[in-house]
């Protein structure tokens, strides 16, 4: 007698979301009101996500977004500012 193989069942994964808009590197700091320059440096420097298309950057209007947010420093206040001073000391 012959022993089949196992039989193993096949998981489908589901199809990767597409984002509806994807925006060229001028269209993109036009939208955060940046330089292209500004924008290919935090590119070269991975600094912000983008999606490459052959030689073609695009960026997820959503990434921009996260980019501009995680750039946020929030305003020094006096006790803040005493806080630190207590904590050094």
């Amino acid at each position: 007698m012959t022993s089949r193989p196992k039989r193993t069942t096949r998981q489908i994964t589901p199809a990767p979301v597409l984002p509806e808009e994807l925006l060229t590197i001028e269209e993109a700091a036009d939208r955060i009101k940046m330089s292209v320059r500004y924008l290919r440096r935090a590119v070269a420097e991975r600094r912000i996500a983008f999606h490459r298309l052959g030689r073609s950057i695009r960026f997820d209007p959503a990434d921009l977004a996260a980019f501009v947010v995680a750039g946020r420093v929030e305003p020094l206040t006096s006790e803040s500012v005493w806080r630190e001073l207590r904590s050094v000391a």
